[in-house]
């Protein structure tokens, strides 16, 4: 079993989420106290990561449920839980199961039970961690050098990470040459927190910025692509990170698998293809500013989507902790999503 020193929330008689803005300059933890609180901290990315994000809204329910056990006020909480961010489907889910949990308890237990039901998800979501690691490991032969793009790590999850996972679990088995990681701007999720948690773990790990991708593939550096995402279709469209599209288009033309990693929490079967699902767009300042610095004018215009879709036939396969679908068909992502 892979392990990791990294881990984006915690309970201690309460929520604590690692302010993943603060990275890597520092570690700062911040106390959460109940839902609003919860989805101030996820609109602001203090925790980001399809299945993290879940988590810290179960646990936020959770919390909320402590301060009262009026159904009306959580069913309220959970629906602005789960607005918070619209393209990530684990959310949705996650509040799902603990408003469910809250529903079918008696008053003075939905506390207990709605923390019991995040916990459970925390585990569970470890699990198949753990699970995707292997299998994903599993796809490539002899000493291999991955590239990857933004976060899919355990700061991103419940356990030790999708796309990291399988990363870790090639380095536990001494045949990880490398991991190059694109710097995924505006936020620089890759530079800033991957390359954080591949140095917390001791994983050789070299940052490169989104447009020399192209030329790591070119020159024949790295043998597979692996990325993880935040709402698969059921057609097998992946909406990921911005950026992911055109590396999937990138590995095809250079004959490198592109896998995705993710767990069936990621998976929405009422979803039918990429065009369907929602793309959130970001705030402008994200593009216009680099901390302090003025990046561009400010009359000019901004386009900030956080997300893009890979069609289904730029992907080799989908890991999941319940099987591998390859090729990437709505049979084979109907298999394994449920």
């Amino acid at each position: 079993m892979v392990t990791t020193k990294v881990s984006p929330l915690r309970w201690r008689d309460g929520l604590e989420l690692l302010d993943q803005r603060r990275l890597p300059e520092r570690e700062e933890w911040v106390r959460i106290g109940g839902a609003a609180e919860a989805r101030r901290a996820i609109r602001a990315l203090v925790v980001r990561g399809a299945p993290a994000i879940g988590l810290t809204a179960a646990y936020a329910l959770a919390a909320e449920a402590r301060g009262g056990a009026d159904l009306r006020r959580l069913r309220r909480a959970a629906r602005a839980l789960a607005a918070a961010r619209p393209t990530a489907t684990n959310l949705v889910v996650a509040v799902e199961r603990v408003l469910a949990a809250c529903e079918a308890a008696p008053p003075r237990d939905r506390a207990a039970h709605a923390l019991a039901a995040a916990q459970r998800m925390h585990e569970q979501d470890a699990a198949a961690c753990q699970a995707i690691a292997r299998r994903g490991a599993e796809l490539f032969a002899g000493q291999v050098a991955i590239l990857t793009h933004c976060n899919a790590g355990a700061l991103a999850t419940g356990g030790v990470g999708t796309a990291l996972g399988v990363v870790r679990e090639l380095h536990a088995d001494g045949r990880l040459v490398r991991l190059y990681a694109c710097e995924a701007r505006p936020v620089l999720q890759g530079a800033r927190l991957t390359a954080w948690e591949a140095v917390q773990d001791g994983i050789p790990v070299t940052v490169l910025a989104d447009s020399a991708a192209a030329t790591v593939l070119a020159r024949g550096l790295v043998q597979g692509v692996v990325v993880g995402a935040d709402r698969i279709a059921a057609n097998g469209a992946v909406a990921n990170k911005v950026g992911t599209y055109p590396l999937a288009v990138l590995a095809v033309r250079h004959g490198v698998p592109f896998l995705v990693a993710a767990p069936t929490t990621t998976f929405d079967l009422s979803c039918p293809d990429g065009a369907a699902i929602p793309i959130e767009e970001r705030g402008a300042e994200e593009i216009r500013r680099f901390r302090r610095c003025r990046a561009c004018p400010v009359e000019a215009g901004v386009f900030n989507p956080a997300f893009d879709v890979t069609p289904p036939e730029l992907i080799h396969a989908i890991v999941s902790e319940r099987g591998v679908a390859s090729p990437v068909t709505p049979g084979s992502v109907a298999e394994v999503a449920r």
